[in-house]
């Protein structure tokens, strides 16, 4: 144990080791000058003094990101921040990774300053997530457009600025939880308090959608953009689609009225979100990204169901799928081979009540439950 006597002898060795290497930084010897705000940092550590070192750290990243040479730069940071991670110095980590992504973005190195970012991210939202709130969001957001300029990450960057934007809005963990309460209310024949959880669910993507160009930069590719605008339009109709079968279920007819706003809306939105993705995917000649095929037809499979609950046949959903994409043939191709388009060429052939099996053996991801258990009260006797 260090007695007040012993910390006091120890705090003026590490202010002389910092006015040495402070004198080191300005004769230009940068490397030689860390070593000795190492060892200073080194004795902070000893006794505790985490104010002082943060300090210290701080100036070390400042003398490190005037080094010339950015391989140096980058070797010199990884090797610091791999002491402060087995130390589990949270913020410090969080401080030198964005120092480091900084470095790497100039390298244009994406997916090592996107990573440097991330983890910067997640560091903040460990050590205090109430104060680094904003910080961590939007270093996750940067780390996303990062990951976007690269060919091997560009796809994971597209799903974690999704991520981001939830998380800025702050609803990223709520609208899962709110979910599963939804879940178990319909379970329980509660579908009009389940209509309520799933709309409110839609109103945290609307909103998210409202806020969705203000975070968006001169980094983020137009295409980026486009399919996240889509996405969260997808969001928005899908969860209102589901609290208006809900509403169906009740079979209250009191809600005939809701039922019809939230199915015309959800047609609109669904129109909206289909169109965005075919400009999305039209330019792309083949390697089509799965997951947005099966989007897009999902899509069209709950626009031609929202008809044919409403009764209605404002849009003729296939015609309407390859409006405009007719030049395309190996698009029009893998849309055709989904199966949430063949579930809508059933649909449109022998009505929702008779495809029913074809739903239930169609797997709907998360909505994979809930779908189950809504379909098991329509196929009531």
């Amino acid at each position: 144990m260090i007695n007040n006597q012993d910390k006091d002898q120890k705090e003026f060795e590490a202010m002389q080791l910092i006015d040495q290497a402070d004198l080191l930084v300005n004769k230009g010897k940068g490397e030689e000058a860390i070593n000795l705000y190492e060892k200073a940092a080194q004795i902070y550590l000893d006794f505790g003094s985490y104010i002082e070192l943060d300090k210290l750290f701080i100036r070390i990243i400042e003398v490190i990101s005037q080094f010339k040479n950015h391989i140096q730069a980058t070797y010199r940071l990884r090797s610091i921040i791999r002491k402060t991670e087995q130390l589990e110095l949270e913020e410090i980590s969080a401080k030198l990774l964005i120092e480091l992504g900084n470095i790497l973005y100039k390298m244009n190195d994406w997916e090592a300053a996107g990573e440097s970012w991330e983890n910067a991210s997640d560091y903040l939202f460990k050590s205090d997530p109430d104060e680094y709130f904003d910080q961590a969001s939007l270093l996750l957001l940067k780390a996303g457009q990062t990951y976007e300029r690269s060919s091997i990450k560009k796809d994971y960057g597209k799903r974690l600025i999704l991520k981001a934007v939830m998380k800025i809005n702050k609803f990223d963990e709520l609208y899962e939880q709110e979910e599963k309460r939804a879940y178990l209310l319909i379970k329980g024949g509660e579908f009009e308090a389940a209509a309520n959880k799933f709309y409110d669910i839609a109103t945290y993507f609307r909103k998210a959608l409202d806020n969705l160009d203000n975070f968006f930069d001169d980094q983020i590719s137009k295409e980026t953009q486009l399919n996240a605008k889509a996405r969260f339009i997808h969001f928005i109709a899908e969860y209102q689609t589901v609290a208006a079968l809900c509403l169906r279920s009740s079979e209250n007819r009191a809600h005939n009225e809701k039922i019809k706003e939230f199915g015309n809306d959800s047609i609109q939105l669904f129109e909206n979100s289909i169109s965005l993705l075919k400009d999305y995917l039209f330019p792309i000649k083949s390697n089509f990204d799965k997951e947005i095929i099966l989007r897009i037809t999902f899509d069209l499979m709950l626009l031609t169901i929202v008809q044919e609950m409403l009764g209605i046949k404002a849009i003729d959903t296939i015609e309407f799928i390859f409006e405009n994409i007719e030049t395309n043939k190996n698009l029009i191709k893998n849309l055709k081979e989904s199966p949430y388009f063949k579930i809508t060429q059933s649909i449109k052939k022998i009505g929702i009540i008779n495809s029913l099996q074809k739903l239930l053996d169609v797997h709907l991801g998360h909505f994979e439950k809930i779908k189950n258990t809504l379909i098991s009260y329509f196929m009531e006797p």
